[in-house]
């Protein structure tokens, strides 16, 4: 952990990109002009191509030939995000790390701001966003319930509004290195490993090109899969939701045995047979869904394939 008295040595700004090939100077530029004046600021770019389609790779590979801070991770094929993240991470040598987006929507204007926090002795500066205007109201309204429904259910909380955008400690980026998961959930794996903790709230900006490669089905797909990873409350759910339907089917079965003994034999209704069965055939449907998600989590776990694959590592020699 960095001290006030210890000056930086390194900063590793970890950015994958998936089809960016718009924005990559532009970030450069950016992230040079608000950190060109930091003392002792040694800055190292980690790019991670993520199975990119466009000339993302050739534009990156380009500042490679021109800059000896630029490390490119290239990867076999598209991972997904957290996957590259990881890649990243696991490349990055900097005594402080930062993950963030290659769009600008992850503002360098913060990272001074950041450091400074992280020579006042925090191990993880969070970025938060206070202001979410810039999307569209159902992600709003998506984010929102999901960090609800996951705080509630889940071990350790996720901060609401808390992207990947941050700085860890090199302690906080080693402790990160030796977690097995092949299935990840960076903001859950972040919140996991703890540290001293300090937060700094920032607006965000428009993306500065390009459009957004997370699908509503993306979005949702990462959703289940940080709520199986960090909780196995749908799990117990079911136990309880057995127990009160079985205790309303003996409760319903006592009503009908003292309403035959009052009023004799009793024809039961075709409508209320059909119902039983299609909530109950629901119910069974929907457990077996939920079992079905948490033990194909655990088959791919026990592959114990890894989280990515590199085809190169392209960096200058200096």
């Amino acid at each position: 952990m960095q001290t006030p008295d210890t000056p930086m040595t390194r900063l590793s700004l970890v950015v994958p990109v998936f089809n960016e090939q718009d924005s990559i100077d532009a970030f450069i530029a950016e992230c040079d002009h608000h950190l060109a004046g930091l003392k002792g600021l040694s800055l190292e770019y980690v790019f991670v191509n993520d199975g990119s389609t466009d000339d993302t790779l050739e534009r990156l590979l380009a500042q490679v030939d021109a800059d000896p801070r630029v490390t490119v991770v290239d990867l076999s094929r598209n991972f997904g995000k957290e996957a590259a993240l990881s890649a990243g991470i696991n490349a990055a040598q900097g005594d402080a790390v930062v993950p963030m987006d290659v769009d600008l929507q992850d503002p360098p204007a913060l990272i001074p701001v950041l450091i400074e926090r992280w020579r006042e002795g925090f191990e993880v500066v969070l970025a938060r966003r206070s202001d979410r205007g810039q999307d569209a109201w159902l992600k709003r309204t998506s984010a929102g319930a999901f960090y609800r429904i996951h705080n509630l259910i889940s071990e350790p909380s996720i901060p609401p509004n808390v992207g990947d955008f941050r700085l860890m400690d090199r302690v906080v980026v080693d402790a990160l290195r030796d977690l097995p998961e092949s299935r990840r959930f960076m903001k859950g794996l972040f919140a996991w490993v703890g540290f001293r903790t300090a937060i700094v709230d920032y607006q965000r900006p428009a993306r500065h090109a390009g459009q957004s490669k997370f699908s509503g089905w993306r979005l949702w797909n990462l959703a289940l899969e940080g709520l199986t990873s960090f909780s196995t409350a749908p799990l117990r759910v079911w136990t309880y939701l057995g127990l009160t339907v079985s205790m309303l089917s003996i409760a319903f079965a006592l009503f009908i045995v003292f309403k035959v003994l009052v009023n004799g034999i009793d024809v039961p209704g075709y409508a209320s047979v059909i119902v039983a069965l299609t909530l109950l055939g629901g119910l069974q449907m929907m457990g077996i869904g939920i079992l079905g998600e948490y033990l194909g989590r655990t088959y791919l776990e026990s592959k114990r394939r890894p989280v990515y694959l590199v085809r190169r590592i392209h960096r200058r020699n200096h």
